[in-house]
């Protein structure tokens, strides 16, 4: 019974203790994952980012701090109404300056302009899409002609959550992913080891095809 509450609060966490719970392993295990995803991005002070799937907030406060230009604009985007609120918080004065916005939707459709974004990373979340084409092809939508993606995550956990039924169907699988990423217009669609200090990890990147 608490693993089945789990499994689904990892996917989209609620208020409660199990989703308060999942919130803390996010801040615990996903913030190498998403301070990676942000420097992998090649962000500039001037862009227009976009985090998919943003969670409790540590890659907007980790984007946030390189937009130091007046036109510097952070977008995150994510279902779980328990996490929008949680980063609403965190990040409530640049919220309120209009520095970082915040949207409570799906990947698959974003109330975002076409060819509105510069950057977008993401980390641990493109698993849960259950229309990971639409998603892709959302994404794709939103991003400028030669912009860049960058995902981050560590195979061999993710390898240990799918074997234990922690993720819907095979979406789990980097491959997958990338093939609905070339599918949707994406070019140079590619996946490179990494490594920080003893950890290594795994970044997908994609470029939005001109």
């Amino acid at each position: 019974m608490l693993i089945a509450k789990f499994k689904k609060q990892l996917a989209r966490p609620t208020r409660s203790l199990a989703g308060w719970l999942t919130s803390k392993l996010f801040k615990v295990h996903n913030r190498m994952l998403e301070e990676n995803a942000v420097q992998l991005s090649g962000i500039q002070a001037e862009d227009t980012v976009l985090e998919l799937g943003h969670g409790p907030g540590l890659g907007l406060q980790s984007a946030a701090e390189l937009l130091t230009q007046p036109k510097g604009h952070l977008i995150g985007v994510d279902y779980s109404e328990y996490m929008h609120q949680m980063a609403s918080k965190q990040l409530k004065e640049l919220v309120a300056s209009g520095k970082v916005t915040l949207h409570l939707c799906d990947v698959a459709a974003m109330p975002l302009a076409d060819s509105c974004v510069d950057k977008v990373f993401h980390c641990n979340c493109y698993y849960f899409w259950p229309d990971m084409r639409g998603a892709a092809t959302e994404i794709h939508r939103v991003m400028k002609p030669g912009s860049t993606m960058v995902a981050t995550l560590v195979l061999n956990r993710v390898e240990i959550i799918a074997s234990q039924g922690g993720f819907p169907g095979e979406n789990w699988r980097p491959e997958n992913y990338m093939a609905a990423l070339s599918n949707s217009g994406f070019v140079d669609v590619r996946m490179e080891e990494k490594k920080q200090g003893n950890i290594s990890f795994q970044a997908i990147y994609a470029t939005a095809s001109k």
